[in-house]
């Protein structure tokens, strides 16, 4: 998340909203985001709601849930979406804001 806290603006100035799920209680999300100084929305999901309805794994010989990263256009509509298979394997922030570029040139083009 840091590397997100980094590239906050960048993502801000392209009309993106960040938003962090995880499966931690609202008091360990709350004191996390206090202890780091998030910039972006986190979003407490103990029950792992959120996290099923978008497919995001649980891997028990991993130790919990594989992280995911997703892109989800003004319309609702989810545009891109990335299960990793390992706490490391998630794209750059520059990938996610590349994809950002990609999907309002598309926009564009077809608007």
């Amino acid at each position: 998340m840091a590397q997100l806290r980094q590239d906050y603006e960048k993502f801000v100035a392209k009309g993106a909203v960040v938003l962090a799920v995880g499966p931690d209680s609202r008091e360990d999300f709350k004191q996390y985001w206090q202890e780091h100084d998030l910039p972006f929305i986190g979003l407490p999901d103990p029950q792992h709601t959120v996290l099923k309805k978008f497919g995001q794994e649980f891997k028990l010989f991993k130790m919990g849930r594989m992280p995911a990263q997703m892109i989800i256009d003004r319309q609702g509509v989810l545009r891109f979406v990335y299960y990793g298979d390992s706490m490391s394997d998630i794209p750059t922030d520059q990938q996610m804001l590349d994809l950002l570029d990609e999907l309002e040139r598309a926009e564009s083009s077809s608007g």
